[in-house]
């Protein structure tokens, strides 16, 4: 078992050099097995005696949590790095906890990276300090992405239960009824299309969270795993149900080829040239930020169902505060991850655009009724939360997720350049992350 975990930690160490950021080799063995309760008066005296906690996140809205918890317990610092996202974000954290020099003492880690972290015992199990009690706290999707088992590698920071945008003055101008399935989605994307061959239902060049997004909301259950066991399988009757849709769209050029996040995309968005979007809670920031001058062209609906009257969603993004398990001042990071998550931080990062993982105010009737401006008035947050409701919490990520997805594009990407099925894609994704698994140490099927 040793030389397995060795072999692990070697090559997913290869993987932050390659600035994938896809490991936590190097750090303590003990990842919560024996280790002492943390009782609240532990946590009280650490907060009374004070000292610094260094927190490597990315989310704005940490700003205001840091300088209000300061307020409340004037004996701690808290030292936000903030300048990072993304890989650079997961290579940095990968490189110290590696150098065993410099780790932080909370880390920002997006759900479908946690398993990378903890299977190499890189994060603190944070069960011993009583967060395996707040599990009612959030909704399924979130809690299920931190918690293994018995052991708890992180609260939930935000959600993204998806829904789907689509630009109402588009659909009003060319009298299409918003899509309640997907194959009404498809003769919609058709009727679109033909009206005015300039606009598309959607881009899809080819995304690899977009596509497993998609592939749980379908039923499909890829990834099975079990420690240092891995099943990797997209030949599900969920994964067919998806293919069998997506190709027509792909085959008929329903979709635009454009990549998101990308200018072409802020401007397909904005003069209703893509005139849908299934996406995360969290992207009406982005509407407003990104693309103004759309505001009251847009509103928020229900996923379509994969079948009629279905209610079934799914998670796209998210991420959550971790303990390094090589980080310090433990108790009072452990405090910091509990308020900003937990307690009053969650109020005052809702009030400035998060979407938040807990299950009280995604019920409060103050957050399900806040109107969206620029949705036309629109209490969309009506439809996050009942999407956040009817999230399966049985869906799984790889352990080495980071590296499945970057050679998402060699494998299912092919699909979206024509003369290879998109099913014969995932097929070739599934055999390239087969191969790795094996070669890092997996027991893989």
């Amino acid at each position: 078992m040793r030389r397995t975990t060795g072999r692990l930690m070697r090559g997913l160490a290869v993987l932050s050099v390659l600035t994938l950021g896809a490991t936590a080799c190097g750090g303590s063995d003990d990842d919560g097995a024996g280790q002492k309760p943390v009782s609240a008066g532990d946590v009280r005296a650490a907060l009374k005696k004070g000292g610094t906690v260094t927190v490597w996140a990315w989310e704005p809205t940490l700003k205001t949590v840091a300088a209000d918890f300061q307020k409340k317990y004037p004996n701690v610092k808290i030292n936000l790095v903030g300048e990072r996202s993304g890989d650079k974000h997961y290579t940095a954290l990968s490189n110290v906890i590696s150098a065993e020099k410099g780790v932080p003492d909370v880390a920002q880690v997006e759900y479908f990276a946690l398993g990378q972290y903890s299977l190499t015992k890189g994060l603190t199990d944070l069960a011993p300090f009583g967060a395996d009690k707040l599990a009612d706290k959030y909704t399924p999707g979130p809690w299920n992405a931190v918690s293994d088992g018995d052991k708890v590698y992180g609260l939930p920071m935000d959600s993204g239960p998806m829904a789907l945008y689509y630009n109402k003055k588009i659909f009003d101008k060319y009298r299409i009824e918003v899509p309640t399935t997907w194959d009404e989605y498809l003769e919609a994307a058709r009727k679109l299309h033909k009206a005015d061959p300039k606009v598309y239902i959607a881009n899809d060049a080819g995304d690899a969270g977009f596509t497993t997004s998609m592939l749980w909301q379908a039923g499909s259950r890829p990834y099975k795993v079990d420690g240092t066991k891995v099943k990797v399988d997209f030949s599900d009757a969920g994964a067919k149900k998806y293919t069998d849709t997506w190709q027509k769209l792909i085959d008929e050029k329903l979709l635009a080829p454009i990549n998101g996040w990308t200018d072409d995309w802020y401007k397909g968005l904005g003069n209703g040239t893509i005139a849908t979007l299934a996406s995360g809670a969290w992207m009406p920031a982005n509407f407003v930020t990104g693309v103004p001058k759309a505001s009251g062209d847009w509103r928020a609906a229900p996923l379509p169902a994969w079948t009629k009257g279905d209610k079934a969603s799914a998670e796209n993004g998210g991420s959550s505060l971790t303990l390094p398990a090589l980080g310090k001042n433990k108790e009072l990071a452990y405090a910091f991850v509990e308020y900003a998550n937990s307690g009053a931080g969650v109020q005052s990062r809702v009030k400035e655009g998060a979407f938040p993982a807990t299950e009280a105010e995604l019920r409060s009737e103050e957050f399900r009724n806040t109107e969206f401006a620029y949705f036309g008035g629109q209490k969309a947050n009506q439809v996050f939360a009942d999407s956040a409701a009817n999230v399966a919490d049985d869906w799984s990520y790889l352990p080495f997720q980071q590296y499945a997805n970057s050679i998402f594009n060699d494998t299912v990407g092919k699909a979206y350049l024509g003369g290879t099925k998109l099913s014969d894609g995932l097929k070739s994704w599934q055999d390239a992350s087969v191969k790795y698994g094996k070669e890092q140490g997996f027991t893989v099927e």
